[in-house]
């Protein structure tokens, strides 16, 4: 397959797509798509018209991509902006689409990348992202799972832990990130929760409750994120943060501990704190330490180290810091804090600014831009 006539070809087919009507966003995604089954298909089956083919199977993908994220717009518009309190709502299909995309015949992490991309609404990158892959890869990741299950019959739905692993995701990029799913995946939990006696359904459920607590005092007027140590606590909804101790505590009296139970332990400690200097950062520790034991995830690995340097002083947070992998998201912001921690604000204002080219969105660069202007202005006097 010819590589330069590939990559040649993308630019005006991209074009004729935006022309037909496909915002650029999405015109990149389905661009991808067809190049990526271009990968798969030419070398076996090379399309008299290269151009044609790109197009028509581009315009294709962009037309499923824009159903699919009409009809969960749809959805969202079926869901008041706070999530209610009480029983679930009546069932519709969508949490019935989470399971049959969870399909047996994929792999956990393939089932969740389709079902984030086909029900969740979310695009390649942020899918990438969330899982510390190259967007390429994922894409790939995700025809692969589209070509398994495009034979099989969707009668054997998915596992529960599938399921709370794209609810999870889900609820994270509504929570941070540009599109708002965060109501919507706590709604589906709460069907999941009603429908399933399981401690790890109820554990991430109190999660989610939990940090949806928080939301209001995230960010400032103009927009600007509040770190948890600086936010308004008076705005944080206390009867959000009742209802996810009380189903947490109910969780844990189980004693089948999972990775969503211990989250949520660690973001019911921060919700108990009348103010930041009152966090119990040592059972925090405790808590990191557990799910280190239960995921061995670098991310925890890493927020475990910001807690050691709560708990034990910064140099200690730096020790932990040292022994990870520095290309982790995030990883330069943590070591910034840590240093600034330290009385060390020179490396603190440059480790700043390096995080803030690294930064995934514009309100956490400018946070880190502002965090390393300041300190540089207290040298300077």
């Amino acid at each position: 397959m010819n590589e330069v006539l590939l990559r040649s070809l993308t630019p005006n087919v991209l074009g004729i797509l935006v022309r037909r009507g496909a915002d650029f966003a999405a015109a990149e995604d389905a661009v991808q798509d067809a190049l990526v089954e271009a990968v798969r298909v030419w070398p076996t089956d090379p399309p008299r018209d290269p151009k044609g083919w790109l197009i028509t199977v581009a315009w294709r993908r962009f037309l499923d991509a824009s159903r699919a994220d009409a009809a969960r717009r749809r959805r969202e518009d079926l869901v008041d902006e706070e999530p209610a309190p009480g029983p679930a709502p009546a069932a519709d299909d969508t949490l019935q689409l989470y399971f049959l995309c969870a399909h047996p015949s994929l792999t956990p992490s393939s089932a969740v990348a389709l079902t984030l991309r086909a029900v969740g609404g979310l695009t390649t990158r942020q899918i990438a992202q969330a899982y510390l892959v190259p967007e390429a890869t994922m894409a790939q990741r995700i025809s692969r799972a589209k070509r398994t299950v495009s034979g099989v019959r969707l009668d054997r739905p998915g596992d529960v832990a599938t399921v709370l692993r794209v609810l999870y995701l889900v609820f994270n990029e509504g929570y941070s990130g540009d599109i708002d799913l965060a109501a919507e995946a706590i709604r589906l939990t709460r069907q999941l929760a009603a429908a399933i006696d399981h401690p790890e359904v109820a554990g991430l459920l109190a999660l989610m409750l939990l940090h949806h607590a928080r939301r209001a005092a995230r960010t400032a007027s103009d927009g600007s994120l509040v770190p948890l140590a600086e936010q308004d606590r008076g705005r944080w909804d206390t009867g959000l943060i009742a209802q996810g101790v009380e189903i947490l505590q109910a969780a844990l009296a189980r004693d089948r501990l999972g990775e969503f139970q211990a989250q949520a332990a660690i973001a019911a400690l921060h919700a108990d704190a009348p103010r930041a200097e009152e966090t119990d950062w040592v059972q925090i520790v405790e808590w990191y330490d557990e799910l280190v034991r239960l995921t061995d995830n670098p991310i925890v690995r890493l927020n475990r180290a910001v807690a050691v340097g709560e708990a034990d002083g910064p140099r200690a947070g730096l020790a932990a810091l040292a022994v990870l992998d520095d290309s982790l998201p995030r990883y330069t912001a943590v070591a910034a804090y840590l240093h600034e921690r330290d009385g060390d604000p020179v490396t603190a204002a440059r480790l700043y600014a390096e995080a803030a080219r690294k930064a995934p969105d514009l309100a956490e660069r400018d946070h880190l831009t502002r965090r390393a202007a300041r300190l540089n202005t207290h040298q300077r006097r």
